[in-house]
């Protein structure tokens, strides 16, 4: 669960600077909204910064967001990926 703590933990800072919503893993609501963000963020387009990543870059973003979804998945089988499988 570490990958997801730290991802939550990343995303509840910025979204603190920009006074956007703070993500709560005990609450479904907010487990489904990360799901989606995730979803969201595995887009190829998000992905890959439409293009302006190294191969790398990307094979790294791709696994820490999957490492993430995973371990969001094992917390709450509920929650559903469209991008994600």
């Amino acid at each position: 669960m570490k990958a997801l703590q730290a991802y939550v933990k990343q995303t509840n800072d910025w979204n603190a600077i920009f006074k956007g919503p703070q993500f709560d893993l005990s609450k479904a609501e907010d487990r489904q909204r990360l799901a989606d963000k995730i979803d969201a963020a595995l887009s190829p387009e998000n992905l890959t910064c439409d293009g302006e990543l190294s191969p790398s870059q990307v094979r790294a973003r791709y696994k820490e967001l999957t490492t993430v979804a995973k371990e969001l998945q094992k917390l709450d089988p509920t929650v559903k990926f469209y991008d994600y499988s």
